[in-house]
């Protein structure tokens, strides 16, 4: 039958009020059961939490049943590969030392069933978006990190989660042209790929670009959508129980 492969983005667990948040992790944990027994391969495309970050002996203990999830999905032999989002500036070792899953901080390139793929999460794409490249620089820097790294996890976590929403609300008013992820991925489809595989935008959406695919896999706050690899089609489905 050959292998299977799962794509999904944009959960932004811990942004929700606590009964929305409930149902949606509940939601998460049902699919993330469903991968396991039955994928090869898992490719999180980003912002699966609303903010993450890592002091070297605190981790937030509202995601503790996910990554439980996801170590069993490891221990199960699904290989799991986490792109960071614009939510992910500060993702550390805790996710491939614990759990076991590789983590990339820039898109990269795969291939499944003889295809050429580029799994992105497509922050930065938008061309609106010359303000976030800046403030990407900014909360990358190593020294910045340090200087944040210094707050107590109870004020540290908190405020970032409350930056976190605003620059979510921000990015969602944006006028942002679909036309602008599309371009982005015929570019690299006439490059050669057989498909760009992308989240962000939390629009669910596969349009065949003459010689590829362009698939946006949708989010887990309102759509509950993925993307789907299997026999050499791409498939977008919607999560239900």
């Amino acid at each position: 039958m050959g292998e299977l492969v799962y794509f999904f983005s944009d959960a932004h667990l811990g942004a929700a009020a606590p009964q929305e948040e409930k149902t949606k992790q509940e939601a998460l944990l049902a699919f993330l059961d469903q991968v396991k027994q039955e994928a090869n391969y898992l490719y999180i495309l980003g912002d699966l939490f609303e903010f993450w970050f890592e002091y070297r002996n605190v981790m937030p203990r509202e995601h503790f049943d996910v990554l439980i999830k996801l170590k069993e999905l490891v221990q199960h032999e699904v290989k799991i590969t986490y792109i960071a989002g614009n939510h992910d500036f500060w993702l550390g070792d805790f996710l491939p030392e614990q759990i076991g899953i590789k983590v990339k901080k820039e898109p990269i390139s795969v291939e499944h069933h003889g295809k050429r793929i580029l799994v992105v999460h497509g922050d930065g794409l938008c061309s609106k978006d010359r303000g976030y490249r800046i403030l990407k620089r900014i909360f990358r820097n190593k020294t910045n990190i340090w200087l944040y790294r210094q707050l107590p996890p109870d004020l540290g976590i908190p405020l970032a989660k409350k930056i976190a929403g605003l620059s979510r609300s921000h990015t969602s008013k944006k006028e942002c042209q679909l036309d602008d992820y599309i371009s982005f991925a015929k570019d690299k489809i006439d490059q050669g790929y057989h498909a760009v595989v992308m989240g962000h935008t939390h629009y669910p959406l596969m349009r065949n670009l003459g010689r590829g695919i362009f698939l946006n896999v949708g989010d887990w706050v309102e759509n509950f959508t993925y993307g789907k690899l299997k026999e050499s089609r791409f498939y977008l489905e919607k999560f239900s129980r």
